[in-house]
């Protein structure tokens, strides 16, 4: 597989003003990582996980969620999870093509936003073609717009328009945004102090301003932030960071052997197992968990069917928590991070 460096194709030469130096979008380096794992597991558990994921196809190309309806939200994630198991490109990758382009039109948020432009761009390396032949007239400029809107004072991003408190969480998503389309974030010190404000005592960091308690998946969001705005000549995940985030993150792995979203609730999702390992690995401190645990962990989610449940109360599996599933296996075999919390 190959996958594009240069995104800047897509970004109008009168907004182009500071784009980002050879630096590997987040997004597109996850998937490279991903894949390196996954290929490691047998072929036949490769194709029963393909074969899940085809399953949820609409006839329009997209890819549906816990509903019947094509969704851009759902569509990246399957088409995330068929690049990094090595399918083969085929038919259904020319029909989610067709979709992705059926929605140029739509007005979308940011998560649509991100979920659109990357799904292009990895069929585009997956494929071989255009997915986007006319997204100067119809998708670029709506960017800047959009997501400026959503900018506060204090320099992180709310999730909508109306809104007036700063997420950590969206301001991760335009952030990736930003990357995938090699244009530098505006003004990223005030981002980076919105983020680090975010901590708390305890070593996490929180999705709004008001609460007082972490949350994995907010300090996951954090930490992918400051890993995407630090550059050579700035460093923004120190020594005192990392100690701190990993303290908080391995006291989030339960007795099943996955991560909790945070400390008041006694069970693991799939979510905050794989968004904390992910986030330990950055940091470099992944081994501090038991790898084995969270192996096994997945490895009790996933169903018959090839996909995998959200957590030990789900019922059905979906694309989203299938793909965190595969993710965690493929996290785990790429850095071969199997063995018990040491």
């Amino acid at each position: 597989m190959r996958f594009p460096i240069s995104y800047a194709s897509i970004w109008p030469d009168s907004l182009r003003v500071h784009p980002i130096e050879s630096q590997l979008p987040y997004l597109v380096e996850l998937v490279t990582h991903l894949a390196a794992g996954l290929e490691r597991l047998p072929a036949d558990q490769r194709k029963k996980l393909v074969d899940f994921f085809r399953s949820q196809q609409c006839t329009d190309g997209g890819f549906r969620g816990r509903g019947d309806q094509s969704d851009l939200y759902y569509t990246a994630f399957a088409l995330r999870a068929l690049v990094v198991l090595g399918s083969d490109a085929d038919l259904s990758g020319h029909r989610a093509a067709d979709y992705l382009r059926s929605q140029l039109n739509a007005r979308v948020g940011v998560v649509d936003l991100i979920s659109l432009v990357f799904a292009g761009k990895l069929l585009e390396s997956w494929l071989g073609i255009t997915v986007f032949p006319d997204i100067q007239s119809n998708l670029r400029p709506s960017i800047p717009a959009l997501l400026e809107q959503l900018r506060r004072p204090d320099g992180g991003y709310a999730k909508a328009a109306e809104g007036h408190a700063s997420s950590t969480y969206q301001t991760f998503l335009i952030a990736l945004v930003y990357q995938l389309l090699e244009f530098e974030i505006p003004d990223p010190d005030r981002v980076s102090k919105f983020i680090l404000g975010q901590q708390r005592e305890d070593g996490g960091f929180v999705e709004i301003g008001v609460m007082r308690r972490s949350g994995t998946n907010p300090t996951a969001a954090a930490v992918g932030t400051l890993r995407i705005l630090q550059s050579d000549k700035q460093s923004l995940l120190g020594n005192t960071i990392r100690e701190q985030v990993t303290g908080f993150l391995v006291k989030n792995q339960t007795d099943e052997g996955g991560l909790r979203a945070n400390t008041q609730i006694p069970i693991a999702d799939l979510l905050s197992t794989y968004t904390g390992l992910q986030t330990l690995h950055d940091l470099g401190t992944s081994s501090q968990l038991d790898g084995a645990g969270i192996m096994r962990y997945a490895n009790s989610l996933q169903q018959d069917g090839g996909g995998f449940l959200a957590a030990a109360w789900d019922e059905l599996s979906d694309v989203e928590y299938s793909f965190y599933g595969i993710a965690t296996m493929g996290l785990l075999l790429a850095y071969d991070d199997l063995s018990p919390r040491r």
